[in-house]
């Protein structure tokens, strides 16, 4: 099987993983999940973190061709289309989009103009859609629970995870923002397991448990279904839902969870300028949570 090219940059602001993904130094690459770097005191965007995958793109001479989204994060904004703007590529979701889209545009009182039928994205993908990059062949696999739009990519013997799970000493993802599902997640989850064991899967976050002061986001296939806390191969699913809805019920919302969505339902667009010509996002009260 391929073994693409994997490197990582973790950002330790908002614990998510970011990664560039090429077939060969002067090749083709992807890029998932990248952060635009967001401080919510002074309300300010930057692009630090994005900034190191386009020095690490120039260094390798790499074309890149996709920029690929797992879903709409909820804790960081995504950095994919200033990226699109310094490297090119196109910005991919799942079609899972549309639906995260219409569910959120009311609840943010979004323009009136936004359309709910993800064309802010370049590509829409379906289950086992593939897509091309020099000799890259990426999978998107459809796995909803932690939300309806969740996609997992597989690019040779790299499973890109998303939020489904995470390291196997930290777990699984939630599933109760709106469109999320225990059940889901489970089966979602189930169907990863199938992959070969030897299988190397990236994490898009790290949540470093007390005992363990290092982030890591790589494991195995086998080493998930051995021994993720929350979801071996043998657990029941009756087992699993009981512990997922228990435990998200006293979970807090993410801290950038209203300024994420808003930017990324829009393809990491920030929103249109107002009639005196700044950028606003808005804080809706009494509605998350």
């Amino acid at each position: 099987m391929f073994k693409p090219t994997v490197e990582a940059f973790y950002d330790p602001a908002t614990f998510t993983v970011s990664y560039l993904v090429f077939d060969r130094p002067g090749g083709h690459g992807v890029i998932i999940d990248p952060v635009l770097d967001y401080e919510p005191r002074a309300v300010r965007t930057s692009t630090e973190n994005a900034g190191l995958i386009v020095k690490r793109v120039a260094e390798l001479q790499l074309e890149i061709d996709w920029i690929l989204e797992t879903h709409a994060h909820a804790d960081h904004l995504s950095a994919a289309a200033w990226l699109k703007t310094q490297l090119g590529g196109q910005i991919a979701i799942g079609t899972g989009i549309t639906a995260v889209q219409k569910i959120f545009k009311p609840i943010f009182g979004m323009e009136a103009e936004f359309a709910t039928d993800g064309r802010q994205f370049d590509r829409l993908l379906g289950a086992d859609d593939e897509l091309q990059a020099g000799d890259l062949t990426i999978q998107a696999l459809f796995v909803p629970g932690h939300t309806p739009a969740d996609l997992a990519y597989l690019i040779g013997d790299a499973l890109f995870l998303g939020d489904t799970l995470f390291m196997p000493d930290v777990g699984t993802a939630r599933c109760d923002f709106p469109g999320g599902d225990a059940l889901a997640l489970y089966q979602s989850v189930q169907r990863l397991y199938q992959l070969p064991d030897e299988t190397r899967a990236f994490a898009c976050h790290d949540y470093p448990p007390p005992e363990r002061t290092t982030p890591r986001w790589e494991s195995t296939i086998a080493e998930q279904k051995r021994s993720n806390i929350h979801l071996r191969a043998d657990t029941p699913a009756a087992e699993f839902v009981a512990m997922r809805e228990a435990r998200d019920a006293g979970l807090a919302m993410p801290v950038l969870i209203m300024p994420s969505i808003q930017v990324n339902i829009r393809a990491g667009e920030l929103p249109p300028a107002e009639a005196d010509g700044r950028q606003y996002l808005k804080l809706p009260l009494n509605t998350l949570g």
